[in-house]
């Protein structure tokens, strides 16, 4: 290994169960896997957990980069390959022996894995002195106690990371600033049926995506840009007023926002919707009253499937008695609670909110039984996947199958997850990764709408 001029990258094994192949990511430097590490992924693989699975990736993935070397090998350092099996510029992989590790005056206890692991960077710092040995975790308390304990570079795993501020997220709207005819210039029109579209020109826009929404300061204007060249952008004049006046369900938009993410659930052309924003702007209860519009009304889809995270990072929702519909009802509240909102005025709520979860076909699912199914003609609601890596957004995005729409629905500011920031969370990365797809849109739903109260603490608490 070489001794100066380098850069050693010692990974937690929490980096592995989020992305099992991270240690070919780190270009030309040294990777550095502690024995306590092995040792974690051994015991997780075996779990029957969604996690298990990564884990398995991961020993596989580490097997077959060492499979050549000899142990002497291993511990000074393998060179790494990408994919295609091609030698990368001077990057090592090489395993942390526990023979190594020495209690010394940080007076860690070494009968503690992420002590072990700690230690580990200890002893590189001392040998390495010239060279810059960084911690790479995703545990925020590791972290922490890293640098208490005189770790001198502790990073998050940051290779997945799209956005350095959550205030660059794409929001899925622009506003002009003051009256939109009046800022943009040259215009020209078409009509096509019932549709009115304009074409503008391109410098307009300082940044655009597909179905990206278009409204103004004085509140009369609201488009969607349905294409863009190098020169002209097409948009599709949807009408301020007309959006205000969709209903869903008997449920009406109550700002703009809402307006026009109910116009992008509406849309069947769009087989993904994310809706973002704080507690309160009506995410839920959006994409449940649109569902039921599609699925009962207008016979578009067969059935609704809820899912979310469940505790465990989506791993496990235990072995107690019941079906995965009655184990799933605690976490599923906020749709159940939706549900009677929609129908508190009937007289019999309880036969009646039976008889539509009956009719719209609700399937209440755990997010850990998601993989390997392929959903046809459903509408699936994620709600929640603020708390969900991007690993595991792809595992329910890659299961729709033909005319399947997913509504993904959270709140970068209510992250539970130990693991997860509002940059590193799965809602981020869709959010930024599908903002070019053109069978996508995005809407930050803003203002909070549930009541005076909810605003005021989503505000000042």
């Amino acid at each position: 290994m070489a001794e100066s001029g380098g850069k050693y990258y010692l990974l937690d094994t929490n980096i592995l169960l989020h992305e099992p192949l991270a240690f070919l990511n780190f270009q030309e430097h040294n990777v550095v896997i502690p024995m306590v590490v092995l040792e974690e992924l051994d015991r997780i693989k075996d779990r029957q957990k969604d996690v298990s699975r990564d884990a398995r990736v991961a020993i596989r993935a580490l097997e077959d980069a060492l499979s050549d070397a000899s142990p002497e090998d291993i511990t000074a350092g393998v060179p790494l390959k990408n994919m295609a099996g091609e030698h990368k510029a001077q990057g090592t992989l090489s395993i942390f022996p526990d023979f190594q590790l020495r209690q010394n005056e940080s007076e860690l206890s070494l009968s503690e894995n992420d002590h072990r692991i700690i230690q580990a960077a200890l002893e590189m710092q001392k040998k390495h002195k010239s060279a810059r040995v960084v911690l790479v975790t995703k545990d925020i308390n590791m972290r922490l106690k890293a640098k208490g304990a005189g770790v001198k570079l502790v990073e998050d795993y940051r290779t997945d990371q799209l956005i350095d501020d959550i205030q660059f997220l794409t929001k899925g709207f622009y506003q002009f600033e003051g009256d939109f005819w009046s800022s943009v210039g040259d215009v020209t029109s078409e009509q096509d049926g019932r549709d009115t579209y304009h074409f503008l020109p391109r410098e307009v826009f300082p940044s655009l995506f597909p179905n990206e929404y278009l409204i103004d300061e004085e509140g009369a204007f609201a488009a969607r840009v349905e294409s863009f060249t190098d020169t002209h952008v097409k948009i599709l004049d949807l009408g301020h007023e007309r959006l205000m006046a969709q209903r869903a369900w008997g449920v009406a938009p109550k700002n703009i926002y809402q307006a026009m993410g109910m116009q992008a659930l509406l849309d069947p052309t769009l087989d993904l919707v994310i809706l973002t924003g704080p507690a309160g702007c009506g995410k839920t209860i959006l994409a449940l009253a649109t569902a039921l519009e599609q699925v009962i009304e207008r016979g578009i889809y067969e059935k609704i499937i809820v899912t979310r995270n469940t505790p465990e990072i989506a791993e496990s929702i235990g072995y107690l008695p019941g079906t995965e519909e009655e184990k799933m009802a605690p976490w599923l509240a906020a749709i159940t609670d939706s549900l009677e909102a929609l129908h508190k005025q009937d007289e019999d709520m309880e036969v009646s909110l039976n008889y539509i979860m009956q009719k719209a076909n609700i399937q209440f699912k755990s997010l850990n039984f998601m993989r390997g199914r392929s959903i046809q003609n459903a509408i699936v609601i994620l709600d929640e996947a603020q708390n969900l890596t991007a690993s595991q957004l792809k595992t329910i995005v890659t299961r729709c199958g033909a005319g399947t729409k997913i509504i993904c629905s959270g709140n970068l500011a209510q992250i539970d997850s130990y693991y997860l920031t509002a940059v590193t969370s799965g809602l981020t990365y869709i959010v930024e990764r599908f903002k070019n797809y053109h069978g996508s849109a995005t809407m930050n739903l803003n203002g909070v709408v549930r009541s005076p109260l909810a605003q005021y603490a989503e505000e000042n608490l």
